[in-house]
């Protein structure tokens, strides 16, 4: 299989609940190419459609039109056991009578996969998760994340060519959480598998994914790497939903090498970039996120103008509210604090705001 390919990919899929005047549409004309050993996550909110595509794709479900395609072969008639595709629930559905090595090796198992060749996937698995010692521990006995690495090692011992999790870290403490990130992407590296992650929580996706699916109300809304995601976002859902953000009000005054000029309510015009495919014109909407601007003395050249409202330290850094003519709401400046630092700035200070080079971004809504 040459790299890059496309693992899974998903044509046109809708998937509709119940009939007539009650339907539901879980999932309404979804259309995305998953790559062969990549890290991949759907994000996005209670209800948006992610686990239901993910379940479309395990095959616990079926379109209600549409294809999924499994390295090009239409894979959405066939039944989960015909599939090679494993998955991985929030509840980790672990045996408690079994020991580690019992649970990891029971797939294989009913596989009917010979004894020997049981044993060495399942010690292969054991090292994999780093948990050799525990192998004949029963897993009514271990912790939460001990639990988490043998329901991981289970699903890959049969090496499936993909991986489905559905949101398997949400039972985990918050330091657990972190610690079982870098280790869901290290297990995805060392493997080679194609993972496709179900999440909603945005730190996580930022943090494991090669690229991110932002999902709402049965629609993929954008697709990209973490860093298109959070620093361009072509949609106000997105922006909103990945993130702290400013949004700015103003009226199109011209586009010049594929960038907009765009005047801002209290009259300022500044310079944003605009997403693929768009023809922006009158009324739009500007992003910048808060560490994308910098807060200068009043007198200092800047892009934007207003008066300190409040400051609020957080440790690592400082967020400051300045209230622009024109514009509702406050616009927030995150600094990154150093030692003896300290800007000087008090509320009611006037103030400037210095924007970064591409950092404002025209949203298509």
């Amino acid at each position: 299989m040459a790299a890059g390919q496309t693992a899974i990919e998903a044509k046109g899929v809708t998937k509709q609940f119940g009939a007539g005047p009650d339907a539901v549409k879980a999932l309404d004309n979804v259309s995305v190419s998953i790559r062969e050993n990549e890290f991949f996550t759907l994000l996005g909110p209670s209800g948006c459609g992610k686990t239901t595509l993910l379940r479309l794709i395990a095959g616990f479900d079926f379109p209600t039109e549409g294809e999924i395609l499994l390295y090009g072969q239409d894979i959405a008639p066939l039944p989960p056991f015909k599939r090679p595709v494993n998955t991985v629930f929030q509840s980790y559905a672990l045996f408690p009578h079994m020991t580690v090595a019992q649970n990891i090796g029971f797939g294989l198992e009913m596989l009917g996969k010979p004894r020997s060749e049981i044993d060495a996937r399942v010690t292969q698995m054991l090292q994999l998760v780093r948990m050799e010692e525990l192998r004949n521990r029963r897993t009514s006995q271990i912790s939460g994340g001990q639990q988490q690495r043998v329901a991981l090692a289970r699903a890959l011992a049969p090496a499936p060519k993909v991986l489905l999790l559905d949101e398997p870290l949400s039972a985990l403490d918050a330091k657990l959480r972190k610690d079982m990130q870098i280790e869901l992407k290290r297990l995805q590296h060392e493997t080679g598998i194609t993972f496709i992650f179900v999440t909603h929580d945005q730190e996580e996706a930022l943090t494991m994914s090669d690229r991110i699916a932002v999902m709402s109300k049965g629609n993929i809304l954008q697709v990209g790497s973490p860093r298109d995601i959070y620093d361009r976002p072509s949609e106000r859902f997105v922006a909103n939903f990945i993130g702290e953000t400013n949004f700015l009000a103003g009226e199109m005054a011209g586009v010049s090498g594929g960038e907009a000029s765009v005047k801002l309510t209290g009259g300022s015009v500044i310079t944003a970039g605009i997403p693929e495919g768009l023809k922006p014109s009158g009324k739009v909407t500007i992003v910048v996120r808060p560490e994308h601007a910098d807060l200068v003395q009043g007198e200092t050249p800047a892009d934007l103008r207003g008066v300190l409202e409040n400051v609020v330290y957080f440790g690592t850094d400082t967020h400051y509210y300045v209230k622009l003519d024109g514009s509702p709401e406050p616009f927030i400046i995150r600094q990154q604090n150093t030692r003896g630092g300290g800007q000087g700035f008090a509320r009611g200070d006037k103030v400037g705001i210095a924007l970064e080079a591409h950092s404002a971004q025209v949203l298509r809504d």
